[in-house]
């Protein structure tokens, strides 16, 4: 579960969170969308423990990311939307993962193969050398294999082509129906058939929380 308590977030005058208050329960499946600046970045950012708030609290399993965000980021794996610039190798990429998340090898070999990305052909690449579909390919995988209780989502679609993304979304429905999973999108269609709850983020607040 994750629990958020009025927590807010300024940058100076601007105020990004808005005294937000929202509980995600076990095996929930939540699309968080909303226009640009709307505060969605930021509120996954908190979850992380990336960022202090000014106020309020969260808690992951009872863990606070900002206290301890080793132990809460156990149960917490994360899609951003934004691949980094990483020069390390795809290989060196897998085994950095395998060494801090006691990932298995095999399986993200087997998710980039459901991808359709071949890690025999393209473990030796520099990870900022490969398309930004490629990347993408590879963080799903990467965040997929560790199986964790909690995947968040930041436009895990941006870069897939139409294929692509519906090998992406059939892996999540056969898979993973026991897990959270968080998305940020402005498209509904992305994850349709998927999220079967709806918050609507605007100006840092939330103006809508429905369920579908």
């Amino acid at each position: 579960m994750i629990k958020i308590e009025n927590i807010t977030k300024k940058f100076g005058s601007q105020t990004i969170l808005n005294d937000i208050n929202l509980t995600i329960n076990d095996g929930q499946k939540v699309l968080i969308m909303g226009q640009n600046g709307a505060g969605k970045s930021t509120l996954m950012k908190a979850i992380l423990g990336e960022l202090i708030c000014d106020n309020g609290s969260i808690f992951i399993d009872e863990i606070n990311p900002i206290k301890d965000r080793k132990n809460a980021l156990k149960y917490l794996s994360f899609v951003p939307q934004t691949p980094p610039p990483l020069r390390l190798s795809v290989a060196q990429l897998c085994e950095y993962c395998i060494s801090s998340t006691q990932t298995d090898l095999n399986n993200i070999i087997n998710y980039l193969k459901e991808l359709d990305l071949s890690y025999e052909k393209e473990h030796k690449k520099p990870f900022y050398k490969l398309s930004g579909g490629m990347k993408q390919k590879v963080l799903i995988a990467l965040a997929l294999a560790r199986d964790s209780k909690i995947i968040m989502f930041d436009e895990p679609t941006a870069n897939l082509d139409p294929d692509a993304r519906e090998k992406f979304i059939n892996i999540l429905k056969s898979k993973f129906q026991s897990h959270t999973l968080i998305f940020i999108s402005h498209r509904v269609s992305e994850v349709q058939g998927i999220v079967n709850r709806v918050i609507e983020m605007d100006l840092g607040n939330i103006i809508k929380d429905s369920e579908v």
